[in-house]
């Protein structure tokens, strides 16, 4: 009996440390990413944006791209624009001609094209996942899994290519059956960026009759 018991003490000890292991790699290998990212004057991407819910048999995909200083950024997806330009956040909607200017929100907890490039850095459990290779590059998969339990989200896979540190791949599942997949087509660094790039000219909205929206 005694035995017994301290072989699954042994084996639960080597199980906790396993997990532990691999939760310290996957930490090792987003700092890595992050380190890589600070790094950047300026980022552009191009990416795929896919929705899936099984549940309801629906699945999109749109093209789309993002650029980002700092805080800063640039989002240009499903026909809209949404700037954020360290301040405030303006969603330009040009088949409405309406313009929403809104203070970022605290409590959004979905992962956008915006952040997929820092949001992991808190508020996560972090796993040692697959390794795939795509087209002859090696993509490492780390899971993250959402302290808060209240959130909708449910896991997310990040995919990071072994060589660069560069974010490949992002999959979010979602409780209720939807998956989120934002996948990167092109990603560019330091690029020459205009001035005004991150700059909303509100003059120019109104002059082409758009209307302005304040929440």
């Amino acid at each position: 009996m005694i035995k017994k018991t301290l072989t699954i003490l042994m084996l639960s000890a080597i199980s906790f440390s396993a997990i532990a292991q691999s939760s310290q790699k996957a930490k090792a290998l987003l700092d890595e990413v992050y380190s890589k990212v600070n790094s950047y004057d300026n980022i552009q991407i191009d990416f795929k944006y896919a929705l899936e819910n099984t549940e309801a048999n629906t699945k999109s995909e749109t093209q789309g791209n993002v650029s980002l200083q700092g805080d800063r950024y640039l989002v240009d997806l499903f026909g809209a624009k949404q700037l954020f330009d360290g301040s405030k956040v303006y969603t330009i909607v040009p088949d409405n001609e309406e313009v929403t200017i809104e203070s970022p929100s605290e409590g959004e907890n979905t992962v956008t094209p915006s952040k997929m490039l820092t949001f992991y850095k808190e508020g996560h459990t972090y796993d040692w996942d697959i390794l795939q290779n795509v087209q002859g590059r090696k993509i490492q998969f780390v899971k993250l899994t959402p302290i808060d339990t209240n959130t909708e989200i449910k896991s997310i896979l990040l995919g990071i290519d072994a060589e660069t540190k560069h974010i490949y791949k992002l999959i979010e599942t979602g409780k209720n059956s939807t998956k989120t997949t934002i996948t990167v087509n092109s990603f560019k660094t330091n690029q020459p960026l205009s001035k005004s790039l991150f700059t909303f000219d509100e003059a120019k909205y109104k002059n082409d009759g758009y209307y302005i929206i304040r929440n």
